[in-house]
C-alpha cells in the first residue's frame, strides 16, 4: 500500500517537474522565435540595416555563450533549481526592459543580458532531468523538453506576431509576464535537492571540470553544435524578413506560415525522443549524419524556390529534419556523460550552439548585405555547415 502511494507521489511529481520546465523552456524558445519578426518594424521605425538588425540578435546569442559554461557548472556545484530560478528571473527583467528602450547600442545591450539569463536555463533544466530520473528515461524526456522549441515558436509567430502588429513593445511586455509565470512554476514543481545524491556517496574521485573542458567526446559535439547552429539560427533569425521580401507577405500572414512550421517542428522533436531511444539506440552518428545531410539539399531546394507552396513544404522538411539532428546531439551526452556532470558537459556544449547563434545572424547578415539583398549565398552557408556538422560527429567515441 506505501509503494502504491510513494509511486503515485512520484509520477504527480515527475509530471509536475516536466511541466514546469517545459513551461520555461517554451519561454526560452518563444524569444529566440520572437525576435526576428520585432527586428521588422523595429528596424523600420529606427531606420536599421540588414548588419544592424544582425547586431541586435547576434549580441543576445554572444551573453547566451558566455553564460553556458558558468551555468552548468553553477547548476552542478549548487543546484539546477537556483540557476533555473534566476535564470528566468533575469530575462523576465530584461524583457520589459526591451519593450521600453528606444535605440541601437540600448537594444544590443538589453539583448545581451537576456542571453545571460537564457545561458543557465538549458545546462540546469538537463542537470535536473540527470539528477530526478533514471538514465533509460533521460533521452525521452530532454527530447520532450526540447520539443518546446516548436511550442515556443508557435507562441511567437502568433500570440507574440499579433502583438508586435499591434505595437512591437506590447509583444515584449507580454513575454516578460510569460516569463515571470514560467518562474513561479520552477519555484513550485522543481525539487530543491537531488533525489539520487542520497542513492551513491561512494568513494569515487569527482570528475574535474579540467577533465570535462578537454574530454574529446564534449569537445566533438561543441564543434557539431556550433555547425549546426549556423542552420539552425540562421533559419530562424532570417526567415520573416526573407519571406517578407521573395514572397510580399504581410508580418500576420508570415506569423501564421511559421506558426504552421513550429507545429510540424515539435512533433518531429517528440519524435526524434522516440527513434533515439528505440531504433535508432547506438546509431546516433548515422542518424545525425543523415539529418544533417537531408537538411542541406532541402535548405538549397527552399532557398532556389519562386513558389510559395514549395517553399513553405521545403522549410517544413528542413525544420523536422534538422530539428532531429540537434536532439541527437544535446541528448547524447545523457548516454555517454556522468549524470555529476552533466550540467558542465551541457553548458559547454550548447556553448558551441549559442556562438552559432551569435555568429550566424552577423555573417549571414553580411553575406546578405554583400550579395546586393539576395539570400541565395547565405542559404547556401547554412547548408554547408550543416553538412559539416553531419562529418564531425563521425568523431565521437564511446
Amino acid at each position: 500500500m506505501e509503494t502504491q502511494i510513494e509511486k503515485t507521489t512520484v509520477k504527480k511529481s515527475s509530471a509536475g517537474l516536466i511541466f514546469a520546465l517545459m513551461a520555461g523552456y517554451s519561454m526560452i524558445y518563444m524569444d529566440k522565435n520572437m525576435i526576428s519578426t520585432a527586428v521588422l518594424p523595429i528596424a523600420k521605425e529606427f531606420n536599421l540595416d540588414a548588419g544592424q538588425t544582425g547586431m541586435i540578435m547576434s549580441f543576445f546569442f554572444l551573453g547566451y555563450s558566455l553564460m553556458q559554461i558558468p551555468g552548468g557548472w553553477l547548476a552542478d556545484k549548487i543546484g539546477a533549481k537556483k540557476v533555473l530560478m534566476l535564470s528566468l528571473a533575469i530575462i523576465s527583467v530584461f524583457s520589459f526592459a526591451f519593450g521600453t528602450v528606444s535605440s541601437l547600442m540600448l537594444f544590443m545591450a538589453i539583448r545581451f543580458f537576456a542571453g545571460i539569463g537564457h545561458g543557465g536555463y538549458p545546462p540546469s533544466c538537463s542537470k535536473s532531468i540527470a539528477d530526478n530520473f533514471p538514465q533509460e528515461r533521460r533521452t525521452f524526456i530532454q527530447s520532450l523538453i526540447l520539443s518546446t522549441s516548436g511550442i515556443g515558436g508557435i507562441l511567437a509567430f502568433t500570440l507574440g506576431t499579433n502583438l508586435i502588429n499591434a505595437n512591437w513593445r506590447y509583444g515584449y511586455l507580454a513575454l516578460g509576464t510569460l516569463f515571470a509565470g514560467a518562474l513561479v512554476l520552477v519555484a513550485i514543481f522543481v525539487p530543491n535537492n537531488a533525489e539520487n545524491k542520497k542513492v551513491s556517496r561512494n568513494h569515487v574521485s569527482p570528475i574535474k571540470f579540467s577533465q570535462v573542458i578537454t574530454n574529446r567526446n564534449v569537445l566533438v559535439l561543441f564543434v557539431a553544435m556550433l555547425l549546426l547552429n549556423f542552420l539552425l539560427y540562421g533559419n530562424m533569425s532570417w526567415l520573416p524578413s526573407y519571406l517578407a521580401q521573395k514572397f510580399s507577405i504581410d508580418l500576420k500572414t508570415i506569423g501564421y506560415l511559421l506558426a504552421v512550421n513550429a507545429i510540424f517542428q515539435t512533433i518531429a522533436t517528440m519524435f526524434a525522443g522516440v527513434l533515439l531511444s528505440k531504433l535508432f539506440l547506438g546509431k546516433e552518428r548515422m542518424f545525425i549524419l543523415g539529418a544533417t545531410i537531408l537538411s542541406a539539399v532541402l535548405i538549397v531546394a527552399f532557398v532556389l524556390s519562386n513558389n510559395l507552396v514549395l517553399s513553405m513544404i521545403c522549410l517544413i522538411a528542413v525544420s523536422m529534419v534538422s530539428v532531429n539532428a540537434f536532439t541527437a546531439i544535446f541528448t547524447w551526452p545523457h548516454k555517454i556523460m556522468d549524470p555529476s556532470i552533466i550540467g558542465s558537459s551541457i553548458g559547454i556544449i550548447n556553448t558551441g550552439g549559442t556562438l552559432g547563434g551569435f555568429l550566424a545572424p552577423l555573417i549571414l547578415g553580411q553575406l546578405i548585405k554583400a550579395a546586393g539583398g539576395s539570400f541565395t549565398l547565405a542559404f547556401s552557408f547554412m547548408a554547408v555547415a550543416g553538412l559539416l556538422c553531419g562529418l564531425c560527429v563521425l568523431g565521437v567515441k564511446k
